[in-house]
């Protein structure tokens, strides 16, 4: 145990010593910090015109409870950036194979079960650190917007399972990423293939034709298990969304590893 815990602590060394993932993530919440930034008017706004029996309108002409609609809203604040963390993730995974890197850490960890496991623990503790920022970020900025009406609705139970499903999400298909990159031997390729991934949900294609199989889609389980049913179109509920998000990094990863077996650490 003493040897993988070793290898992930070297894996996230090598992940926080590069500069192009922390100028990615760096971009990535600055976005955040922007979008929010420009919801931070509207949501007072919004707030401050709450009804007496507690209705809000976040989007004119669809008022909802107050409640449950600002904690929607910041779950739905939080996954729409958590999308750009798959390409973050492929990132991550993709610098071993500039400089023939993946031969050394072949070298350092000769099995390669275990190489993948380090691989795996040190991805999974930056893309929770990365989505807790997200998290955190989301949380204030409604914090700021509603703590004249309720100043406790961040820290709510249905704020903190909201986000703990979040960070669940954006750990969860990041670790995809990575192993379809290191399957693909290419960060580019591994993004490209995220992005697919993702297209065919934002498309919707899939969901008009065969809503069984868009359920099991990461970015579709992603959905199912964050948004609210009553004003999403989701395609499963989300008990199967967490198993399909569970399952994509198990079989991912297992096959990645096999892989890695298989092939020179080139």
């Amino acid at each position: 145990m003493s040897t993988i815990t070793a290898a992930a602590r070297a894996e996230f060394t090598k992940i926080i010593s590069l500069r192009s993932i922390w100028i990615a993530t760096g971009v990535i919440l600055a976005l955040h910090l922007l979008v929010q930034a420009a919801n931070l008017r509207l949501n007072s706004n919004a707030v401050a015109a709450i009804t007496p029996n507690g209705t809000i309108e976040l989007f004119e002409g669809d008022p909802q409870p107050a409640h449950r609609a600002l904690v929607d809203f910041l779950v739905a604040s939080s996954f729409q950036m958590g999308l750009f963390l798959p390409a973050l993730a492929a990132m991550i995974a993709g610098q071993e194979f500039r400089g023939r890197q993946l031969g050394q850490s072949a070298l350092a960890v000769p099995r390669r079960g275990r190489l993948v496991v380090a691989k795996t623990i040190a991805a999974t503790c930056f893309l929770a650190l990365v989505s807790a920022l997200i998290a955190a970020v989301s949380a204030a900025f409604l914090y700021a917007a509603t703590r004249n009406w309720d100043p406790g609705l961040v820290v709510s139970a249905d704020a903190w399972r909201g986000q703990a499903k979040f960070l669940a999400f954006a750990v969860l298909t990041g670790l995809v990423s990575v192993a379809l990159t290191l399957l693909a031997r290419s960060t580019l390729l591994g993004i490209v293939i995220t992005v697919a991934l993702i297209a065919l949900t934002m498309t919707q294609l899939l969901a008009a034709l065969a809503p069984v199989l868009d359920s099991l889609l990461p970015l579709s389980a992603g959905r199912n298990l964050l948004l609210n049913p009553a004003e999403n179109d989701l395609s499963a509920g989300p008990g199967q969304a967490l198993f399909v998000l569970i399952g994509w990094p198990v079989v991912a990863m297992t096959v990645a590893g096999i892989a890695l077996t298989r092939r020179d650490a080139r």
